[in-house]
C-alpha cells in the first residue's frame, strides 16, 4: 500500500472562547487524498478544531488558538501567513448549506473564483463547470444554471455549497456535519461524492454520524472533552479501539 503525505500536521493544538479552553494539546497528521473524521460527542471540540485549521476560530470575537498547524510543512498561524489565501487552499463546507441567496447557481460557483480576479468568462465558464461535476451536480443543473440557488433542494443546495468550495481549487475540503440535515438519500449522494473527490483532494470531515465515519474515512479521530483521546485507522478505532472511552462511546454506552 503506497502511504500517502501529509497535508496536516498538527501538534499541541489549544483553542479557546475568551477565558474557558475548548482544545487542549491536539495532536494529529492528515494524510493527502484521504478522509479524516472527526467524531465525538456535542460540545467535545470537533467544530472549533477544524475550523483552526483555516483559521475560521479566531474570527469569533475573544477567540483564540495556539500551538503548530502545518499545511505541507508551512505554519498556518505564523505572521507571514495571509488568513485569506489559506482559505482559498483549506475549503470549508458548514452543517447548514449556505449558498448565497441573491445568487444564481452559476454565481454562486464563480463567486470565489471573481473575488480572486477571474474576470475570463470562458475561464468562468470551465471553472464553473468542471466544480459542478466534481460535486456531481453539472447534469441536474446545466440547464437553470440561471436560476436561484434556493431554487435547489437541501441535498441539491449541499453539493452546490461543495461546487463553490472546489471552484477555487482548495487543496483540502473541511467539512462540519455536512450531511446532518438531510435525508438518506441526499446523504448517500453526498458520501459518495466524497469518496470521489479524495481522489483529488484531501478531506477533513466531522460527523456525529459513526456509521458514516465508518463508511467513508480512512482514519478517525474521537473527541472528547477538548482532548483526542485516540487517533487510528477508521478500522481500527471501530474493532479494536485502543482507549475504553472510545469503546464506550462507539458502543453508545455515552454521547
Amino acid at each position: 500500500m503506497t502511504i500517502s503525505k501529509p497535508i496536516f500536521e498538527i501538534e499541541n493544538l489549544n483553542a479557546w472562547f475568551g477565558e474557558t479552553q475548548v482544545l487542549k494539546n491536539i495532536q494529529m497528521i492528515t494524510l493527502r487524498q484521504q478522509i479524516t473524521a472527526v467524531i465525538g460527542p456535542s460540545g467535545c471540540g470537533k467544530s472549533t478544531f477544524i475550523r483552526c485549521l483555516n483559521r475560521l476560530h479566531e474570527v469569533i470575537p475573544g477567540a483564540r488558538a495556539a500551538g503548530s498547524v502545518l499545511l505541507d510543512g508551512q505554519d498556518i498561524y505564523s505572521p507571514a501567513t495571509d488568513p485569506v489565501l489559506l482559505r482559498r487552499r483549506v475549503g470549508m463546507v458548514f452543517q447548514k448549506a449556505n449558498p448565497f441567496p441573491t445568487m444564481s447557481i452559476y454565481d454562486n460557483v464563480a463567486s470565489g473564483l471573481k473575488l480572486n480576479g477571474v474576470r475570463n468568462r470562458a475561464l468562468l465558464d470551465e471553472r464553473v463547470e468542471r466544480a459542478l461535476n466534481d460535486a456531481a451536480l453539472w447534469e441536474e443543473v446545466k440547464d437553470v444554471l440561471n436560476k436561484s440557488a434556493l431554487s435547489l433542494s437541501g441535498g441539491q443546495q449541499q453539493r452546490l455549497c461543495i461546487a463553490r468550495a472546489l471552484a477555487v481549487e482548495p487543496e483540502v475540503l473541511l467539512l462540519d456535519e455536512p450531511t446532518s440535515a438531510l435525508d438518506p438519500i441526499a446523504t448517500s449522494r453526498i458520501e459518495e461524492l466524497l469518496l470521489e473527490i479524495k481522489k483529488t483532494y484531501s478531506v477533513v470531515i466531522v460527523t456525529h454520524n459513526m456509521q458514516q465515519a465508518a463508511r467513508i474515512s480512512d482514519f478517525t479521530g474521537f473527541f472528547l472533552t477538548g482532548e483526542m483521546v485516540e487517533f487510528a485507522e477508521t478500522r481500527r478505532i471501530f474493532t479494536n479501539p485502543a482507549d475504553s472511552r472510545t469503546e464506550d462511546y462507539i458502543t453508545g454506552r455515552f454521547g
